[in-house]
């Protein structure tokens, strides 16, 4: 590229000027829902709908104290909106900081600025790695290729002449060029795809996304089901307003309202707890994807290795008759002809500092591409110069010359190979005839962290695989410094064709000279055997495997393009912050798994007794009063409590086999305890009110029963915990029995009925979960 005093940029006035007119680029919007959004998603949702319909009702039989369920509901409400707040700033805060910046030229200096302060006709530096952040064209270039995948869904690279269109979204990933802003913020490209796809979609979650199903499916059914409830308790002879409130306590009943709140919050609390890691989660609800990720792929460099590579050595070939110095001289004319910045250049342009301008005058280059694993430089008068990976560069080598190499693949050492053409032309495909002008070896150092963590991997049953671009004995020797097993499984990718990938991710686990395509391939193929699949990497060469992934990561020292479409970023880029996120899901997932089970026990027993009650001649055995203390001490309490739990146990079973186990058995049970007090209570002439009391009583019990079966292990805060809603639901029945329309249970007519009853309820639960767990086991 010509030299930048060429192009002096735009005067601190036409800056000005431009943002006064409004051309000026605009962040493209957050994926993090806006404070509007937040509040009017989690106050205006179906069911909250349906309590205020439940509510009016009420309101109209005048029985106002059967209203203090909204109380709950608002409660939750709040909750709800100010966790997901705390995480939002969380998330947009960590998102500022990681944000990379532009570097712009005005007034003859270059500046490094955010991309908010980007204008019209602004003249940019891009180079490789680097993300498009607005629309513009190419002035100046140096072998800049393209790729606008994103835009396009083609991944092959787009060779960048001077005059060639550039839109935002897209990523350099070979060479580097000077572009001019055309269109900034709202005229941008991906600003106008961004909008059309609408990033705010809220919370992705496979668990909220399983709530969502189930809860539209019990709104298929809840509504009918209190409606008949209410017609048929009206031709029994029920009035009106006792048929009012039973059946919009059996519609509150059957509503796991805190359900989609509690799944919400335990993500949020997720969030900003590793944000205090330094954990950016640009995806929330990839916390829980990751914790049942059993194959993580890790790209080699930057990932198990810092990234930041040494020259230990180089030595020539014998025939060229090249000393060391000038040897050097002519690999740092190339290193800075080519002006390479990423690891091995950097790492070549620091060994080799001496160069030779009048002997080395650089008139065309190719830069590195990760596809062709090779660059090239031209030299007035003085041939084409090549250095890359020696394999691509030649098919064979002499006998001492694959002896040396082989040692220094068995070293964990990198190695790249310098040759040379007579030829003048350079283009994409190698010339015919090279001549190999020697060898440089290179060092990259395991991450401290990386042994341990891995470590942790391997006991925890989750498959390492490593894929990366350099030679295949280089990476199975880093991965077993690293104490990766399947050592000996390396393979050489290139060559493999396309067609075997699906077998070899069967049987082999570490894959070197992998292309960016193949590194994709890879994770399908694994994701065809089931496997949930995590990836690592930094470069623009995983970017592919990093979108297919179920759950991709990457350090904050990769590239601006593959922390765009990262999960999660380690901002400290620490590797070992990978198992804070898997603990962080394990967490959701099993704490959520409990609090599900607690709701839906409710649910369970209200749609049951809902459905039995249409055909029975008797008023529905709760008003909606009486299900307050039993929804507040068996289920909502303690769900906010087992939400935040911790519990990082490896994730067992099927979600949803795990969840409908024990409300199936309570549930049931409670249906079965309801029977038999109506049964009882019509055979020894109570009234309505005793009835319901006992049945409160009694559901009450098998709720703590439950309660107690979902809170394990009993831990003294969980059993002290237990311990003060049982005291407080007693305190219910001593002092508060008239406010919730309950009878005295100090009764020794009522006592002889529900003392037995508490006594057989136990028995009757573990049997009829036993016999569910074996029928979902089969």
């Amino acid at each position: 590229m010509s030299k930048k005093e060429s192009y002096p940029g735009l005067t601190d006035e036409e800056v000005l000027n431009r943002m006064a007119r409004g051309e000026v680029n605009q962040a493209i919007p957050k994926t993090t829902r806006t404070f509007k959004q937040i509040l009017f998603e989690n106050s205006f949702t179906l069911f909250n709908f349906i309590n205020l319909v439940i509510a009016g009702f009420i309101i109209y039989t005048g029985s106002y104290k059967n209203l203090l369920f909204l109380g709950v509901i608002v409660s939750n409400t709040l909750v709800g909106v100010y966790q997901e707040i705390k995480a939002k700033n969380n998330i947009d805060r960590l998102s500022l900081l990681s944000e990379s910046k532009v570097t712009v030229i005005r007034n003859h200096q270059t500046f490094d600025i955010p991309q908010n302060e980007v204008v019209k006709d602004d003249l940019i530096i891009v180079k490789r790695g680097q993300q498009i952040v607005v629309d513009g064209t190419i002035l100046d270039t140096e072998g800049m290729e393209c790729d606008e995948s994103q835009l396009t869904g083609e991944s092959d690279p787009i060779i960048k002449t001077i005059g060639s269109s550039i839109y935002s979204g897209s990523y350099i990933v070979s060479g580097s060029g000077l572009m001019q802003a055309t269109h900034v913020g709202e005229d941008s490209y991906s600003y106008k795809l961004s909008m059309e796809a609408k990033q705010t979609k809220g919370i992705y979650s496979e668990l909220i996304m399983l709530m969502n199903r189930l809860i539209r499916l019990l709104t298929m059914v809840i509504i009918p089901i209190g409606a008949i409830l209410m017609i048929t308790s009206l031709t029994s002879g029920t009035q009106l307003n006792e048929a009012i409130l039973g059946s919009t306590a059996a519609i509150m009943g059957m509503i796991p309202e805190g359900l989609i709140l509690l799944t919400t919050v335990a993500l949020a609390v997720g969030v900003i707890k590793l944000s205090r890691r330094q954990v950016l989660v640009q995806t929330m609800g990839a916390i829980e994807t990751l914790a049942r990720v059993d194959v993580l792929c890790l790209d080699k460099t930057g990932t198990l290795t810092s990234g930041q590579l040494k020259v230990v050595e180089y030595d020539t070939v014998d025939t060229t008759n090249l000393t060391d110095e000038t040897f050097s001289i002519l690999v740092g004319s190339m290193i800075k002809g080519l002006n390479e910045d990423n690891a091995t250049g950097l790492a070549l342009m620091s060994y080799f500092d001496q160069s030779d301008e009048n002997l080395f005058k650089p008139v065309k280059q190719i830069p590195f591409s990760s596809a062709r694993k090779w660059s090239a430089i031209t030299f007035q008068e003085n041939g084409t110069y090549f250095m890359g990976a020696p394999e691509y560069l030649f098919e064979g080598f002499s006998e001492d010359q694959t002896e040396k190499m082989g040692l220094a693949f068995e070293k964990g050492l990198r190695i790249i190979a310098v040759a040379k053409s007579n030829g003048t032309e350079l283009s994409q495909v190698l010339p015919d005839q090279l001549e190999l002008l020697g060898f440089i070896y290179l060092e990259d150092e395991i991450r401290p962290e990386a042994p341990q963590t891995l470590d942790y991997f391997k006991q925890e049953k989750v498959d390492i695989c490593i894929i990366s671009g350099d030679h295949p004995e280089t990476v199975a020797q880093i991965a077993k410094r690293s104490g990766v097993s399947h050592d000996e499984e390396s393979i050489d990718m290139s060559k493999i064709s396309d067609e075997k990938i699906p077998e070899i991710v069967k049987t082999h686990r570490i894959f070197g000279r992998v292309s960016p395509e193949q590194k994709k391939k890879l994770v399908i193929a694994l994701q065809e055997e089931n496997h949930v699949v995590g990836m690592t990497g930094d470069g623009v060469n995983d970017i592919l495997a990093l979108k297919q992934a179920d759950c991709s990561i990457v350090m904050a020292n990769g590239s601006d393009a593959a922390k765009g479409i990262a999960d999660f970023v380690l901002l400290d880029s620490n590797f070992d912050s990978m198992i804070d996120v898997v603990l962080e899901g394990r967490q959701v997932i099993n704490n959520i798994q409990r609090v599900s089970s607690l709701y839906l026990t409710k649910t369970v027993y209200s749609l049951f007794l809902a459905a039995i009650y249409i055909f029975v001649s008797s008023p529905y055995p709760f008003q909606p009063i009486q299900l307050s203390p039993i929804n507040a001490l068996t289920v909502g309490i303690p769900s906010f409590f087992l939400a935040l739990r911790p519990n990082t146990q490896p994730i067992k079973g099927a979600f949803l086999k795990n969840v409908f186990e024990p409300p199936l058995a309570s549930g049931l049970t409670v249906v079965i305890m309801t029977l038999l007090i109506e049964v009882l209570g019509n055979i020894l002439g109570w009234s309505y009110e005793q009835k319901s009391t006992v049945t409160v009583l009694l559901t009450g019990f098998i709720g703590f029963i439950v309660l107690r079966e979902i809170a394990k292990p009993l831990t003294k805060k969980i059993i002290g915990l237990l311990s003060v809603l049982i005291v407080l639901f007693l305190f219910i029945f001593t002092f508060f029995d008239h406010i919730f329309s309950l009878a005295s249970i100090y009764n020794s007519h009522l006592a002889l009925v529900y003392l037995p009853l508490m006594s057989v309820s136990v028995p009757i639960f573990y049997l009829i979960r036993k016999v569910i767990h074996k029928l979902l086991k089969e």
